[in-house]
This record gives C-alpha cells, sequence and structure tokens, in this order.
C-alpha cells in the first residue's frame, strides 16, 4: 500500500513515515525543506528515515502545482496525509503570506491531485487553534469553530471547509485531524517547550506568557502518530440522511470527518514547566509576561469519537513525554559531553 506524506521531514511527519515504514507501508516523502527552523533538524531526520525499505523522498513545494501533479502521475499514492503546512501562531502574524502560499494554495493542489488520482482517502492536519475564541470545554468537534484568533487557525478552519467541499462534489473521503499541542523528541524548536529547555540549560531567562496562566492539552507525538494510523483504514461514509439539526457537526451527507487528537487531560503551564525543570535537573529563570496576541488560555481536547471508532486514546503523562524529550534533546545535541 503506498501512502503519500506531506511534510515527511518534519516533526509528526517524521515520526508517523517512521511508524508506517515499521509497520511495512510504502512511503512516498515529500517536504520543502524550508527554513522556517533549521533544516539541518529536518535533514537528520530524512537521514533516518533513508534507512528504512521503502521510503522514497522528493523535495517539493506544495504550492508548486506541476511538482504535486508529478508526484501524484508516478506514484499513483493509494492514501494521502497531509501533514505539510506552515506551522506558528504567532508567526502568522508576522508573515501571514506564508500562510496563504502553503497552507491554502498548497492545501488545494493536494485536493485537485486527490480528485485527479482517485485517493482512497485524504488525512490532513488540522489544529486544535480552530477553536479561537471557545470557552466551552472540553472542546468538542461538534462545537462551532467560527471565531479564529490567528490567521494560522483561520487557514486551519478554511482546509475543513475545503475538504468538505471535494468530498461532497468529487466523493473524495477525507478526514481533518485537529492535533492539540504536540511534543516530545525530534520536536519543533519554535515549540515552547523546546526553546524553555535550550534556555534553561544554557543559564538564560523564559519567558512565561500571561504570567502562567494558561493551559494546554500537551499530547505527546508517539500518541499522535498512533492516533493518525489507526485511522488510515477508517474511511468515513457519507449519511444521505444528516440533519445538522441533530447529528453531529463533524461528519456530514459527505464521505467527510474530523477528529480531535489531544491527551484530554489539559496542563496548567506553570505545571509543564515545573515538570521540565525536573527532566532538566535544573530551575528555570522565569520572566513573566503579559498575554501574546493570538493566544489562547486553555485548549482541552474531548476525544470521545477517537475512542468510540478506534479504541484508542493518547495516554503518555507530561512527566514521561517529557523525560522523553529531554534525553533526546541532550544526546542530540551533545550537552553535558
Amino acid at each position: 500500500m503506498k501512502i503519500l506524506v506531506t511534510g515527511a521531514a518534519g516533526f509528526i511527519g517524521f515520526h508517523l513515515s517512521n511508524l508506517l515504514l515499521d509497520r511495512d507501508y510504502q512511503i512516498i516523502g515529500i517536504d520543502n525543506l524550508n527554513n522556517y527552523y533549521d533544516p539541518k533538524l529536518k535533514e537528520n531526520r530524512l537521514t533516518i528515515l533513508y534507512q528504512k525499505n521503502n521510503f522514497i523522498f522528493h523535495k517539493v513545494d506544495l504550492k508548486d502545482k506541476p511538482s504535486v501533479d508529478n508526484i501524484f502521475k508516478t506514484y499513483k499514492p493509494d492514501y494521502v496525509i497531509n501533514l505539510a503546512a506552515q506551522a506558528g501562531v504567532r508567526y502568522s502574524i508576522e508573515n501571514p503570506n506564508a500562510y496563504v502560499d502553503s497552507n491554502l494554495i498548497g492545501f488545494m493542489n493536494i485536493l485537485e491531485a486527490c480528485r485527479c488520482y482517485s485517493v482512497k482517502h485524504l488525512l490532513y492536519a488540522s489544529s486544535s487553534s480552530v477553536y479561537g475564541g471557545n470557552k466551552v470545554t472540553p472542546f468538542s468537534a461538534n462545537h462551532n469553530v467560527d471565531h479564529p484568533v490567528s490567521l494560522y487557525a483561520a487557514t486551519k478552519k478554511s482546509n475543513e471547509l475545503m475538504a468538505h467541499t471535494y468530498s461532497h462534489l468529487y466523493g473524495i473521503p477525507t478526514t481533518g485531524l485537529r492535533f492539540f499541542t504536540v511534543y516530545g523528541p525530534w520536536g519543533r524548536p519554535d515549540m515552547a517547550y523546546f526553546s524553555f529547555a535550550k534556555d534553561i540549560l544554557s543559564g538564560k531567562p523564559i519567558k512565561v506568557f500571561n504570567h502562567g496562566m494558561m493551559e494546554r492539552d500537551f499530547t505527546y507525538i508517539d500518541d499522535i502518530v498512533e492516533g493518525v494510523c489507526k485511522l488510515i483504514d477508517r474511511i468515513p461514509s457519507a449519511n444521505k440522511d444528516w440533519d445538522e439539526s441533530k447529528d453531529d457537526l463533524s461528519t456530514s451527507f459527505a464521505p467527510y470527518k474530523i477528529y480531535n487528537i489531544g491527551n484530554n487531560r489539559p496542563v496548567q503551564l506553570m505545571k509543564f514547566i515545573n515538570a521540565l525543570e525536573s527532566a532538566l535537573g535544573k530551575e528555570a529563570e522565569k520572566n513573566y509576561m503579559d498575554m501574546q496576541p493570538g493566544d489562547v488560555l486553555r485548549t482541552y481536547a474531548d476525544v470521545s469519537d477517537l475512542e468510540k471508532d478506534i479504541n484508542f486514546k493518547p495516554s503518555t503523562s507530561i512527566e514521561e513525554g517529557l523525560q522523553k524529550f529531554v534525553d533526546w534533546f541532550k544526546e542530540y545535541y551533545k550537552v553535558g559531553e
């Protein structure tokens, strides 16, 4: 079975490709290897994937439609998992055009290619950020998500709408994956836990936004990719009798479905920092600051659909997950040698 994984050199894409290769799938990976963060980290992830059987990689940018079409024409993937995107809430305020290019134009090119080459199932990364200003928790895929607070969130909500349109018009089964604050080894250097670890070990103060009064549903990377893997064969079907007044809004009259993939256990930011300090064996110097534009106070995933449909619920504790991250971080950056 051939699976196209976009963003294969990225954090989630790397871990997912690694897992699928171990389970004997053939993976065609694409990534543009941009410099949003250290490209060397992406190249080192790819080095690990190259050591596996059945891995093919091409450097391709999703906004380059002829190159995307050529990948589909050449390999004719059975399944597509679209993880390529311009990530980051704060960067979307600084460089909004990057999000239009990658998350909108790029995703449009993926949808068109799926239409032309009869893909069996498209799974794509959405984000917990789509819940925006919502106050009711836990966040449910059945909640309205029409109040984003960042352009990044707006592009992810747009992806869900675009996918639904193609599911309806062309019968392409699509599954949107709302990831909740993913962390772990080989992670993204722009994420707070990564920069916290780096600054704590180098003796620099860390920035604690909203004076630590925030909560996040931190989700360990192994839990994320296991959930995605289990959903590959969970192909959504159309419900011709669907009625928005009584049916789940995460489903549709089209072959379309949305899932939350989160830990279902929000953690206070200060508890998270304390757990990281414990794993590092060093206390952080803290600068307490006001809330950043585009940020939200709390994320909390309702994962009942995930449990019901694939009998899976993320389970890695924050202490266990951060210890694994710190062990990798110290080895990768040769800390203490």
